[in-house]
């Protein structure tokens, strides 16, 4: 069969049988802006909008040969990548990375869910940093994953956060994104960080709704955005704002 040539997002991670989180909104977000998928699943879960009650890995070879079916068959413009569970498959997520370095990766790193479940192994953090991160166009921690990722105290002010970010980026991605959502205060602002270039601030009205999920919707319209050849910033610009439109939507609901 032929390359399909349109633009595709390759989305890695792990399926939500809530439908709330996972690979079912990378899906929802990334077709509603017009980009195609295909898919590496990483983790069967059972849960429900408010408990994770199991978690079953993929074999960690499946994973890459997942990956690498899907960029065999598609035109893959950009890769999502969100729960990866265990170090193993952490590795060889990376080393499917490195065989497609013209690909840009966003890796929204998933450590536990909102109801506090782990979601991630012991061990895992460190190959993420070590093997991951370094081949990763972006990186958008919330704050909570920032001060896990660091293994500090959680920041309670930007100067803070900004340092935590900062010792973050020399772990070897190209850029970071710092989500402000779990912070306080009328205004939400994220934080992009490159080592070359001053930080860039993304800043919208905080609206008083909670919805699961939306980190793995940012990372993935981010991604989206990306795959249609905007350039990084505009692509943050663009994904920031899909979510707020998102959440004004259900405010109004």
């Amino acid at each position: 069969m032929a390359l399909r040539r349109e633009p595709h997002v390759l989305v890695v991670g792990g399926s939500d049988s809530s439908g709330g989180a996972g690979i079912a909104r990378d899906i929802e977000t990334i077709s509603s802006i017009g980009v195609r998928t295909c898919l590496a699943v990483t983790a069967l879960t059972v849960q429900t909008h408010e408990a994770v009650m199991e978690i079953h890995h993929s074999p960690s070879r499946l994973v890459a040969e997942q990956m690498r079916a899907a960029l065999q068959a598609n035109e893959v413009a950009a890769i999502k990548i969100g729960m990866l569970a265990a170090a193993e498959i952490v590795v060889a997520v990376a080393g499917v990375l490195r065989e497609n370095p013209q690909v840009p990766a966003v890796l929204d790193p998933v450590l536990a869910s909102t109801s506090g479940r782990a979601l991630l192994e012991a061990g895992a953090i460190t190959a993420m940093k070590r093997n991951l991160m370094p081949l990763c166009r972006l990186v958008t921690p919330n704050l909570i994953e920032l001060a896990l990722l660091v293994s500090s105290e959680l920041a309670m002010d930007e100067g803070s956060a900004l340092q935590q970010g900062q010792r973050l980026l020399a772990a070897g991605p190209q850029a970071l994104l710092i989500k402000g959502g779990h912070a306080s205060g009328p205004r939400s602002t994220d934080i992009l960080l490159r080592s070359d270039q001053e930080p860039i601030h993304f800043d919208l009205p905080r609206l008083a709704v909670s919805m699961r999920g939306t980190g793995c919707v940012l990372a993935s319209a981010i991604a989206a955005h990306l795959a249609k050849a905007s350039p990084l910033e505009d692509s943050v610009r663009k994904g920031k704002r899909f979510v707020f439109e998102k959440l004004q939507r259900q405010t109004a609901e």
